[in-house]
């Protein structure tokens, strides 16, 4: 794994430039990533460009041994290009346009801002193509941050209205599939249609559910007109971009299959404080992160990197956070230590590269309170000693990524489109797909378990286990992956309940399901945050909350509520929680279920979390205080090639078998 960092020459004199290289390289930087906000130096005014700064950089950075990663500037349109073509803007929901001055002003539906994209990325790539420093491109900055993938523009209109004609082809179709006889939503054509905005109660779920999708897709052939430039003119460069955490706005799925490495921006901290984390969590691990924050996204980005139908996955975290930030609710520094735990947690799960955020602290403008490497006077800050230990540790003890995969016997299955539905269709506030998916994910690897994300309807061939929190919709290509595993089969509460188009199947649920598990679902509650299903499941109470489904079915419950109607059941390989599970109940029902069929579980310590390979184990603590591998997990005659059996608060181990 390379260490990198993101730098920005044109915020800085040019005589600290190659001070700064040479530091880089002292501490153990092997890659920069430059360019990504730079547009109005690139081109300050229409059809004038400046390059010869970004020489300059370029070759400095370069000469001191260091690689390039550089971004297309299209997240920053320039004031000149705005006042041009106005039209470009972005219209949040409320109607109201995205003005000049932040960032990522420009709607993805505007054929204007793709021409002129289109023009800056061309001319880069012809550049700066061939240039022996450069070794990838970053497409853009951030898809989406803002809340920036839908946009109810007039551009956005028309373009919708494009996209659902090459759709349904006739408006039949779409008041079909939509189901407008409700409410007299009836339309004639396609040109009636108004974006799902300003209506005086929810909207359509269908009309909503489109417009997700349409958006998605707006991001999808954005991406893919720079990246269709890139190639023609720099056919041997790999093609990066940099996902964020908690963002599911658009099909990351999707744009992967136009880029050659899925990166994302890693921010422990602020997401913990500005995400429904639950209260004991964010207090617990405040300056650490909850310790599955990472490790989720690691192996969600891991997953996208496959996309492209490479052999090998590959994924980069192209922003680490090395200190505090500026734009959570609040902004607590790390632990001593955990610059350092991040990198090498990207390291276990497969990262090519982590690259920090940012290498000097800005003294201006918007970030100014955003930490970096080093602090705006140039002297080192916190992370600094901690990159450069973590490169000696890398240098001194490599390890191979592949292990870590091929270890791996329990897959996740997550929806994008689920997601979208959860969103327009909770039916209860208690109903939170991406908890769900976290809760599950982080039972799993409490209990030691490596688990790979996959997307839904991926190949399901490999492995052992396959938890599928909640799959609202199930697709054809989902069914048969799930008929033709040998897996053992772990679904959540209302899988199947709606067709493509939201509409209640008349099947009944779990819609797609019912060939393998012989039940129907025949009418659901939402429950009340007071409200538990109580039952017992190995001689201890455990309870569900929030949804529970009530179902016919010759089945025998496995686990039943006071009154006898059934929380889990199971059939051959198959179970089915008809609730959501406390962490116990799901805890106890996954670690029997593994053990069950072969797979080796550990009880880990709260807070602590392993990563298991064929020769090597990872261990990482995310507690602030110190704590110790059990035996089970590093067998007596092993080494620690890092740390020790007792990790430190913040601390980390690697153990050789």
């Amino acid at each position: 794994m390379k260490l990198g960092c993101c730098y920005y020459p044109e915020q800085w004199d040019e005589t600290m430039w190659a001070q700064d290289a040479r530091l880089m390289g002292e501490v153990g930087i092997d890659i920069v990533r430059i360019g990504e906000f730079a547009w109005s130096f690139m081109e300050p005014s229409p059809g004038d460009y400046g390059w010869e700064w970004l020489d300059k950089a370029i070759d400095i950075l370069g000469d001191a041994g260091l690689k390039i990663i550089l971004g297309t500037p299209t997240a920053t349109p320039p004031k000149w290009l705005v006042d041009l073509y106005p039209e470009i803007l972005a219209f949040d929901e409320q109607g109201r346009g995205r003005g000049f001055g932040s960032r990522r002003h420009y709607c993805f539906s505007s054929k204007v801002y793709r021409r002129e994209a289109a023009r800056i990325v061309k001319q880069m790539a012809q550049r700066y193509g061939d240039n022996p420093h450069l070794i990838g491109w970053q497409t853009d900055n951030e898809y989406g941050c803002h809340d920036t993938v839908r946009s109810y523009s007039q551009n956005a209109k028309t373009a919708f209205r494009e996209w659902l004609s090459d759709r349904y082809e006739t408006i039949d179709a779409l008041n079909q599939a939509w189901g407008t006889s409700f409410w007299s939503q009836l339309y004639q054509n396609f040109d009636e249609i108004d974006l799902p905005n300003l209506t005086v109660t929810e909207a359509n779920p269908s009309h909503q559910l489109d417009f997700f999708r349409f958006s998605s897709d707006q991001v999808v052939s954005f991406n893919r007109m720079q990246t269709d430039i890139l190639r023609q003119a720099s056919p041997d460069k790999d093609i990066y971009h940099n996902f964020m955490g908690h963002f599911t706005q658009f099909d990351h799925f999707e744009v992967s299959k136009d880029i050659d490495v899925a990166s994302w921006d890693s921010y422990p901290l602020g997401f913990l404080d500005q995400e429904n984390y639950r209260d004991e969590d964010k207090h617990r691990f405040m300056r650490q992160g909850h310790p599955d924050f990472a490790g989720f996204h690691h192996d969600l980005y891991r997953a996208c990197g496959t996309m492209r139908g490479q052999k090998n996955a590959r994924f980069a975290v192209m922003e680490q956070q090395p200190g505090p930030v500026n734009w959570a609710p609040n902004n607590p520094a790390p632990l001593p230590g955990m610059a350092r735990l991040w990198g090498h947690e990207g390291r276990a799960h497969g990262a090519e590269m982590v690259s920090y955020f940012r290498w000097r602290q800005a003294p201006f403008a918007q970030e100014n309170l955003h930490a970096g490497l080093r602090r705006h006077d140039n002297s080192p800050a916190q992370a600094f000693e901690e990159v450069r230990q973590l490169a000696s540790e890398i240098k001194e003890n490599p390890v191979c990524p592949a292990s870590f995969q091929e270890a791996t016997k329990t897959a996740l299955v997550f929806s994008y489109e689920t997601q979208w539905m959860s969103q327009i269709k909770p039916q209860g506030r208690m109903w939170d797909y991406m908890q769900l998916i976290l809760d599950w994910y982080g039972t799993a690897r409490s209990l030691g378990l490596n688990v790979d994300i996959v997307p839904e309807g991926g190949s399901l061939d490999k492995y052992d286990l396959v938890l599928v929190p909640s799959l609202l919709h199930i697709t054809g290509q989902a069914i048969k992956a799930f008929e033709s595993t040998d897996a053992h089969l772990v679904f959540g509460p209302r899988c199947g309940m709606f067709t493509h188009n939201m509409h209640l199947p008349l099947s009944l649920g779990p819609d797609g399901l019912q060939a393998l598990l012989p039940l129907k679902v025949i009418h659901s509650e939402s429950l009340p945050s007071f409200h538990r299903e109580v039952g017992y499941f190995e001689g201890e109470e455990i309870y569900g909350y929030g949804w529970l489904d009530h179902v016919e079915t010759r089945l025998k419950p496995l686990v039943s509520n006071g009154a006898g109607k059934g929380l889990v059941f199971q059939e051959e390989n198959v179970s089915l929680f008809t609730t959501i599970p406390d962490t116990l109940f799901l805890r106890k029902l996954i670690d029997a279920i593994a053990q069950k069929i072969g797979l080796e579980t550990h009880n880990l310590p709260s807070g602590l979390r392993v990563r298991r390979g064929e020769k090597t184990v990872y261990g990482f603590n995310y507690n602030d205080g110190e704590v110790s591998m059990p035996s089970s997990v590093v067998k007596e005659g092993g080494d620690y090639l890092i740390g020790e059996a007792r990790l430190k608060a913040c601390g980390v181990s690697l153990f050789k078998k």
